[in-house]
């Protein structure tokens, strides 16, 4: 199983809920809880892929989406959010995919596409 990880700001729920629309089959997200929690699952060529969304899963102002599947819409987490700031144009922030666990917090660089372009920058 395969998953991407993206974080977006001030995220608009119908709104994403549109953008996945257009990349998943049979898309059904639903409210788990009192949190504002999304989960829900869609497909892309016959296979099932899981969706998890978290609001404020960084300060107050990122949700956090996960995707989980055998097979995505996108290959990479930097492929998804570039979907993702073109569909929402709200600030998209990702992992490059070399941070490893131990990693000084300090030295972890995110990918940060908003509308200054795309960049390499440290999280706060």
């Amino acid at each position: 199983m395969t998953d991407l990880e993206i974080y977006i700001r001030d995220l608009d729920p119908a709104a994403l809920e549109t953008w996945l629309a257009g990349h998943l089959d049979a898309l059904s997200v639903t409210s788990v809880g009192t949190k504002g929690v999304l989960k829900g699952q869609g497909g892309i060529q016959g296979e099932r892929v899981t969706i998890s969304v978290y609001p404020n899963a960084v300060g107050k102002r990122y949700a956090c989406l996960i995707l989980e599947g055998g097979k995505l819409p996108w290959e990479t987490d930097l492929d998804c959010a570039r979907s993702a700031w073109e569909h929402l144009q709200t600030e998209i922030r990702c992992s490059p995919g070399d941070w490893k666990e131990g990693d000084p917090v300090q030295d972890e660089k995110w990918w940060r596409l908003d509308e200054r372009g795309e960049q390499l920058a440290i999280w706060n």
